[in-house]
């Protein structure tokens, strides 16, 4: 599943990240080993069934769902794509559309992408950094955009088989995964190395989201935009929100601050022109479970009598989009 990376040390040759070779290999090493997850057999025994099939003629990576066509498969071979894309379930981050198969995943997570790119700085030629990347459908979208080089990092493995999948169809030299948390990524002496670093998701989900914030800025360049994306609370429901136990039955959420709040973090870990400039509520259109995804979803986690709140009681998810840049 690593070997993927071997045409991306080159790359960092001559660059803030040309430590990275020695001092991840080992680490990634050590998080494919097949003692460290009991499923890694069975994700990489479906990923070699969809390795044995010929690559896509046609890709497009710039619409809702990214796609891969192949030369026409036998339908032995079209069943031998199923069974392996469904060995890799839950499809959580997508969609994506293999020849007439189409991944119908949990998230629509191209409807985000429609709201964060308008306000982006444009990625063409940009170096970029994507943390808590999932299956990599954002990376995708990004080279689209023709970024020069695509990082995603991401501890998950089963969505390493999901990205190598698409990557094994697509064969795109400039996209990679790297199964670590961000923490486990180096700081540079020369700077960060990234002109634009992504976190969508992630934040709520760390302990200490202020150590995250900091961690992302180090991956940057001076001048370098930071794109964060998270859950917030409503103005008028105060400062931050520390769930009792859990929240919208995810226990590990840990701190959920308003706009206000979340800016006035930002700015004190030296940000500057930090500014919102999305604000959604989630919909049971956009996080569902699906043929792709059949267990529980976000209208599980709603008051059946409320949708405005969680089934704990708190406001419902609410998403901002969050834009900031490194001091030059």
């Amino acid at each position: 599943m690593k070997q993927h990376l071997d045409s991306l040390w080159p790359q960092l040759n001559d660059t803030p990240l040309s430590q990275w070779e020695n001092a991840l290999a080992p680490l990634i090493e050590a998080a494919l080993h097949p003692e460290n997850n009991g499923n890694l057999p069975r994700w990489s025994a479906a990923l070699d069934q969809i390795q044995a099939l010929p690559k896509a003629e046609q890709i497009a990576l710039n619409q809702s769902a990214v796609t891969a066509i192949t030369p026409e498969l036998t339908s032995k071979q079209t069943e031998q794509l199923e069974t392996a894309l469904r060995a890799l379930m839950p499809w959580r981050k997508g969609p994506y559309q293999i020849n007439a198969l189409h991944l119908d995943t949990e998230w629509r997570s191209d409807w985000k992408w429609d709201r964060v790119l308008p306000h982006l700085a444009p990625l063409k030629g940009r170096k970029i950094l994507d943390v808590g990347c999932g299956s990599g459908y954002h990376l995708w979208r990004m080279r689209a955009e023709q970024a020069k080089l695509v990082i995603g990092i991401d501890p998950s493995l089963l969505f390493m088989a999901q990205f190598l999948t698409l990557h094994h169809f697509i064969g795109d030299a400039a996209t990679y995964f790297i199964p670590l948390p961000l923490e486990a990524l180096p700081e540079s002496k020369l700077g960060g190395g990234f002109d634009t670093v992504f976190s969508m998701g992630v934040l709520y989900h760390r302990r200490s989201p202020l150590d995250h914030l900091d961690e992302l800025k180090r991956q940057l360049k001076k001048g370098g935009e930071l794109v964060l994306e998270t859950l917030v609370i409503p103005k008028e429901y105060g400062q931050i929100l520390v769930p009792e136990d859990r929240y919208a039955q995810m226990r590990n959420v840990w701190f959920l601050p308003s706009v206000e709040e979340l800016a006035h973090w930002m700015r004190r870990l030296g940000f500057e022109n930090v500014r919102c400039v999305d604000l959604d509520q989630t919909s049971t259109d956009e996080q569902r479970a699906t043929d792709w995804m059949q267990w529980n979803s976000l209208k599980d986690f709603l008051d059946p009598n409320d949708p405005s709140k969680t089934c704990e009681g708190y406001p419902a998810p609410l998403r901002a989009v969050m834009l900031a840049n490194k001091p030059g």
